[in-house]
């Protein structure tokens, strides 16, 4: 990789003043990089060609194995990006993974066609949710599944189904074609509530597309607002997440 060319600084700035590429990124580029997604933990995700690079410094104490593992886990059980390498750099966790064929519910394209991206937020969740979970790995936790008494009473749990825990709308990827393409960001899933997924799902579209798709994406899921569940879920969300 050179790191001197233009192009390469062009494409580093999209970082805060100050702040540097994951390291493990010079030894990983083969081309000239580009810089997808930086969370507001400082977490960035590139783009290398036909693969993907996550990184987490290790101030946002976030655990990457956790997504390596659940990412290994619904490979083959649903569509995923496949773990190639992970690892730690000195400065922070990071896993490589092939490309899927398609692109985050909240690219330029997408935005502009909200219905589309909307309908497919929907399906993948549906498609998620109706996954066997008789072999789900035991001792999974996260958010979704705590129930603080300081949140009042829970309601009482559903049958569970594979939850993603992060099912805000840029984890969804779309293809080409409109279609739902596979998720990302899985390392919060657990057995549990749908309505922890279907609560922030709902939730985050209006953050992405504006006000007005709630009930598109409930009926394009195929079912009706429970409006109890999507309080409570939503107020465990900012309390756990």
């Amino acid at each position: 990789m050179k790191t001197g060319s233009e192009d390469w600084h062009r494409r580093f700035q999209l970082l805060p003043p100050g702040e540097h590429p994951a390291p493990i990124l010079s030894t990983l580029a083969t081309g000239t990089p580009e810089l997808v997604w930086r969370n507001e933990l400082g977490g960035q995700t590139w783009s290398l060609g036909t693969r993907y690079l996550k990184w987490s410094p290790d101030e946002a104490g976030l655990d990457l194995h956790r997504e390596v593992e659940r990412m290994r886990w619904l490979l083959g059980r649903y569509p995923v990006p496949e773990v190639l390498d992970s690892g730690h750099d000195g400065r922070g966790g990071w896993m490589l993974t092939a490309a899927l064929a398609g692109t985050s519910a909240v690219t330029p394209r997408w935005r502009a066609e909200p219905e589309t991206a909307v309908r497919a937020i929907a399906g993948g969740l549906r498609g998620l949710h109706e996954l066997d979970v008789t072999r789900f790995p035991s001792g999974w936790e996260s958010w979704a599944t705590r129930r603080p008494p300081a949140l009042g009473p829970a309601p009482v749990d559903e049958p569970p189904v594979i939850v993603h825990g992060d099912a805000c709308a840029p984890n969804t990827l779309v293809r080409a074609d409109g279609g739902f393409a596979g998720i990302v960001d899985v390392g919060d899933l657990v057995l549990g509530d749908r309505w922890a997924d279907l609560a922030v799902a709902s939730m985050s579209l209006e953050w992405n597309f504006g006000p007005g798709w709630e009930p598109l994406f409930f009926d394009a899921y195929g079912i009706e607002p429970d409006d109890d569940r999507i309080a409570y879920f939503r107020r465990l969300w900012h309390a756990e997440s």
